[in-house]
């Protein structure tokens, strides 16, 4: 169980893609339940300051992911999520806990064997706190706003530096001072800082922690336990 959290387009989806890939791993992108749940409250008008409304609409959601594709209610709806507008109101949805509680349990049901990589904002504080690794990504918010600006532009979407700029410091504010699952490092996480790597550096220098991690585990089950009394 790898986690992989950090702020918008510190790139830790396109990492934990790579690294799920790389060790064979199952793949969760959580901020993809989030902008299914933001997409759907605006084609059914459900309010962003609507909790009861919005936690109600996420239990009946039919979500799917198939083959890399999010589905919503059957239908292919990976384009239009990555939309600005979907995500900036993804992050207003995701700051009741309401909304947040609601999307636990589809979460969680990612995990089987051999292994998950989980991306997020509270993959490793909350919603697997378990974890045998958890790294934290982060970069700064103009290398960030580079990053996003490149990934709409050849996506077909306009973009413009100043707005994306705003946005991710707006959207950043909401996400670290939200009362439900505010985005920080878990307490043992592993901070990375991305803002002057490569994506093959950034997956390298994962797996290169998860190896450890595994060495240890390893090493230390073939430890004998002592016997009741000896000491």
């Amino acid at each position: 169980m790898i986690t992989i959290d950090g702020p918008t387009a510190s790139g830790k989806g396109t990492v934990a893609a790579i690294v799920a890939a790389t060790l064979g791993f199952h793949l969760l992108d959580s901020g993809a339940l989030y902008r299914l749940a933001a997409l759907a409250s605006i084609r059914y008008g459900i309010g962003k300051d609507d909790p009861a409304g919005l936690a109600n609409l996420v239990e009946a959601l039919h979500i799917t992911f198939r083959e890399g594709c999010a589905q919503l209610d059957g239908v292919d709806v990976s384009g239009e999520i990555r939309a600005e507008e979907v995500g900036n109101r993804a992050s207003a949805i995701a700051v009741h806990p309401e909304v947040r509680q609601a999307l636990v349990a589809r979460q969680r049901a990612f995990r089987k064997r051999p292994g998950l990589v989980a991306d997020g904002r509270d993959m490793g504080t909350v919603i697997f706190p378990d974890a045998t690794l958890k790294v934290f990504l982060t970069a700064s918010v103009e290398a960030r706003a580079a990053r996003r600006h490149k990934q709409l532009m050849q996506k077909g979407f306009s973009a413009n530096m100043n707005n994306l700029l705003r946005d991710l410091r707006e959207r950043d504010a909401r996400d670290m001072n939200r009362a439900a699952a505010p985005l920080k490092p878990a307490a043992d996480a592993k901070t990375l800082d991305t803002s002057g790597l490569s994506i093959d550096q950034a997956v390298e220098q994962i797996i290169g922690w998860y190896s450890e991690v595994r060495v240890y585990k390893l090493k230390c089950s073939k430890v004998p336990r002592r016997k009741r009394g000896v000491y």
